[in-house]
């Protein structure tokens, strides 16, 4: 099928990749053109991806019904960018936001294009920069017809099994919001593990640990996998990286879920604290395996650890 993806990041670049290696026609936008034409130039090699000069040039070349997948950071850049595809589509087009959304504005945003007559699906992905590679873990929410219309791409974006319809508007990024609030408990229940090891008597070799784990241990996972590539990167201290954990939002938002439903979640609330702490006080071992598994999975900046602030 015919994809626009608009927004070539990390994410992004690797969906229209992945899209046009599995037969899709893929329409490439970026704020920057030169992005966008390079993706073209490999075209050769995955299939067919044309370049939109501009976003207003993007319609003439899908047939309708029209499918934009919009692939930028939440908040105001993601509402900018609907509000522009808003304003150049047609009625029964649909804008599928890939990126990290709070539910909440992926409802309002489905009703106020539905007034418009554009369809919305709220996709939340998962895979980081690993996506291209092995597939995007795909979490899916608004109009179950719509879904159906889209699934080509992402049953083609995600490993076998590896996509979700989850429900009506906004049930995608809620699912996701749950998944990273998640992600934030299994990493710092990491970190804190390798910084007791670190600091013990035994001259452990904290790459082999995490390799071995990962070997039928019932604590086996990819973020394990990822800590021992961290390892063998940057050495057994992680001396290279600060221990300074950024958070992106989902941490909060699934905090706030949870106190909202009056659903005790000590182990994420207290994991996003753990990472406030990490911006205000000297830096641990552990805040330095996150800041690492951050980088690994998803090629989030790391600090040098001879940066301040």
């Amino acid at each position: 099928m015919q994809v626009a993806i608009a927004g070539l990041g990390r994410i992004g670049a690797g969906m229209a990749r992945r899209l046009a290696r599995n037969g899709h026609d893929v329409i490439a936008w970026n704020r920057h053109p030169a992005v966008a034409t390079e993706l073209a130039a490999e075209a050769e090699n995955m299939g067919h991806v044309a370049v939109a000069e501009s976003l207003e040039a993007l319609p003439a070349l899908l047939s309708a019904p029209r499918h934009v997948a919009i692939s930028v950071p939440s908040g105001d850049a993601t509402g900018d960018l609907i509000e522009r595809l808003a304003g150049i589509l047609s009625p029964g087009d649909v804008i599928v936001d890939a990126g990290n959304s709070n539910f909440h504005d992926s409802q309002t945003r489905s009703a106020s294009l539905a007034a418009r007559g554009i369809d919305f699906l709220d996709m939340g992905v998962s895979g980081g920069i690993w996506g291209l590679q092995v597939g995007f873990c795909a979490m899916v929410g608004g109009k179950r017809e719509v879904f159906d219309g889209f699934e080509p791409a992402v049953r083609s974006l995600a490993p076998e099994g590896g996509y979700l319809y989850c429900g009506p508007s906004g049930a995608g990024h809620y699912v996701k919001m749950v998944h990273n609030g998640i992600e934030y408990g299994l990493m710092q229940a990491y970190g804190e593990g390798f910084d007791i090891m670190h600091a013990s008597e035994f001259p452990l070799d904290l790459e082999a640990v995490a390799k071995l784990w990962n070997n039928g241990s019932v604590i086996r996972s990819w973020l394990l996998e990822l800590a021992g590539d961290a390892f063998a990167k940057e050495g057994n201290d992680l001396a290279e990286i600060k221990g300074w954990v950024a958070d992106s939002g989902e941490g909060r938002w699934t905090v706030a879920e949870a106190i909202e439903h009056d659903v005790p979640a000590p182990i994420i609330t207290l994991s996003l604290l753990q990472r406030l702490r990490s911006r205000r006080d000297p830096d641990s071992f552990s805040d330095r395996v996150l800041a690492a598994l951050r980088n690994e999975f998803g090629g989030h900046a790391v600090k040098s650890s001879d940066e301040g602030g």
